[in-house]
């Protein structure tokens, strides 16, 4: 593996980086115009935009007949996603978790995961797959689009959201500049993808290993780099909805929209390795959300070392494997009879013990002015009379 071939990788990685930077700086100024929430920006513009990279980078490899590279880019980037950044995140500082994505957007993530595990079952991802991967898409962000105006409008009419707030202050020379950096994060993205994939293709036949497995692992790393940053920088800054917002809505984006673009180009061949392995493991990480984000509506520190943890391991399983060591046996004997059962106890003990919301007061009876109605509770809810304030004897004395 010559030097040039590292600085290849490490300009397409610098390019890809800073591309989406630029690129989600100037889509967020664009969203806030149209006074998208953070929440929704997060899942939309964040994600799309710090998944950009991946998009370039597995389009290209299509492009270039690499597609084991363009398939570990999507399976790895999801596992990434959730194990190592969300877990950082919330190292940094538990993460609170809208109930929307709950309800919602975690499902969708956890069915748009199966979807491709269903599509990949007969060896292949065609292109009739792509294409409806891409329809579900356009429709996941437009229903995002839409509700997050409605909500607006919601919140503008009770007076909490002055309407046209964000349009008032930004003038024609700032909206083109948001445009201009758009373009500008587009080109770098292209052009750091073509850096990245001719680097990784060299790295993968200098070091004997397969495609697969460098876009699983350094490909999948390097382009998650926006993400990863994004999202630990948002949770230390206290945003906490678009640190979560950006890993679900990038790992949805990641299937339906990169997947799908992919192999709307050409058809992507699955490795039986990847169907047998990589991509369970992508399902399995995607149900793993649903109950930590659960219990409670937050992700706790101890949750967040639990994800790195797993990601190491992951990680340490595809090397183990790639260069043939003699202890990936034992190695796979101790994940799966003692560390995944354990940690599936875990999930359920915390799932049991989940605390009941309270039940809501029915306001409409008893009827008004009886003992325990809504005209008799005070503010802590207690029945009886209303409460009066002591009186300032300064006040008697006037």
């Amino acid at each position: 593996m010559s030097i040039l071939t590292v600085i290849s990788l490490l300009i397409g990685l610098v390019l890809l980086v800073v591309g989406a930077e630029v690129l989600v700086r100037g889509a967020s100024n664009l969203a806030a115009i149209v006074g998208l929430s953070p929440l929704i920006i997060g899942l939309t513009v964040v994600s799309y935009g710090t998944s950009a990279p991946e998009l370039a980078v597995s389009v290209q490899s299509q492009f270039l007949q690499e597609v084991d590279i363009a398939l570990g880019n999507v399976i790895g980037s999801n596992v990434f996603n959730v194990l190592m950044i969300l877990g950082l995140s919330a190292v940094v500082i538990p993460l609170t978790v809208a109930q929307q994505l709950v309800r919602l957007d975690v499902p969708i993530m956890i069915g748009v995961s199966g979807l491709m595990l269903l599509f990949a079952m007969d060896g292949t991802i065609g292109h009739s797959d792509g294409v409806i991967l891409l329809l579900g898409s356009v429709v996941y962000t437009g229903f995002l689009v839409y509700q997050g105006r409605k909500d607006s409008q919601a919140l503008a009419m009770n007076g909490e959201l002055p309407p046209g707030s964000a349009l008032v202050k930004r003038t024609p020379a700032q909206i083109l500049i948001s445009v201009g950096l758009v373009l500008l994060g587009l080109v770098l993205l292209v052009v750091g993808a073509q850096f990245l994939v001719d680097g990784a293709v060299e790295v993968a036949q200098a070091m004997g290993v397969s495609e697969l497995i460098i876009g699983l692992t350094i490909v999948a790393a390097g382009t998650s780099m926006p993400e990863l940053a994004t999202s630990v920088v948002a949770s230390y800054r206290g945003e906490q909805d678009i640190a979560v917002g950006n890993v679900v809505g990038s790992n949805i984006f990641n299937i339906l929209t990169v997947m799908g673009a992919t192999a709307t180009v050409g058809s992507v061949p699955v490795s039986a390795a990847a169907l047998h392995f990589d991509l369970p493991v992508m399902v399995a990480v995607a149900i793993a959300c649903f109950p930590i984000f659960w219990t409670g509506n937050r992700i706790s520190r101890w949750e967040g070392l639990l994800f790195v943890g797993y990601y190491l391991a992951y990680s340490a399983y595809l090397i183990l494997d790639a260069v043939g060591h003699d202890q990936i046996g034992l190695f796979s004997n101790v994940m799966l009879l003692f560390v995944i059962p354990l940690t599936v106890v875990t999930l359920i003990t915390l799932v049991l013990q989940r605390p009941q919301r309270p039940r809501r007061v029915d306001l409409t009876s008893p009827p008004c002015g009886e003992p325990g109605s809504a005209a008799s509770l005070d503010r802590s809810g207690a029945g009886g009379p209303p409460h009066t304030p002591p009186q300032d004897p300064s006040d008697s004395a006037e």
